[in-house]
């Protein structure tokens, strides 16, 4: 069964592109592709621990991450070492690419945090979208992440956020 097959078992690499270049690659664990949607599950890979004030990314968690062939974003779940849900950290990017086993994801800056109840809903880097030029260099692609951002955040503060993933 080929990486690009629905349901296909098997291990991916993940691959975030920033401005043209590769912030970060890492193995994951291919969970499902239905030919739109492709959800894997890796451990923190980043150094250390990571604190945003509202959320710690640290050794031993978890991210289940939700790419989709069609939508201008990207939604990881966030649990701890113990299984319990941080939270939903959700990346604004161009729709992913799967390819000979890497998952291509370019992002485009803006994201969004949910908390694990709901009651936290942030915007989050509207400043550095807006320092990268995109909307001068790209004005469709500007527009389609300023879009995915405001439906993201409507549907977590509103909306069954969680539908996105059942």
């Amino acid at each position: 069964m080929s990486a690009n097959s629905p349901d296909a078992p098997g291990t991916v690499e993940v691959v975030l592109v920033k401005s043209g270049r590769t912030k970060i690659r890492y193995p994951a664990e291919l969970l499902a592709d239905d030919g739109t949607r492709v959800t894997v599950r890796a451990p923190w890979a980043g150094e250390g621990v990571r604190d945003f004030g509202f959320v710690r990314f640290e050794p031993g968690d978890v991210f289940t991450e939700h790419y989709w062939r069609d939508r201008w974003y990207a939604v990881k779940e966030v649990r701890d070492a113990e299984g319990v849900r941080k939270g939903w950290y959700c990346d604004i990017t161009r729709p992913a690419t799967l390819s000979g086993g890497e998952l291509v994801v370019e992002d485009l800056d803006l994201d969004l945090w949910r908390s694990a109840d709901g009651t936290d809903v942030l915007r989050l880097d509207e400043d550095e979208f807006a320092a990268s030029g995109l909307a001068a260099t790209d004005p469709r692609a500007a527009s389609a992440a300023q879009n995915a951002l405001d439906s993201l955040e409507l549907l977590a503060r509103e909306g069954d956020f969680e539908a996105l993933f059942g």
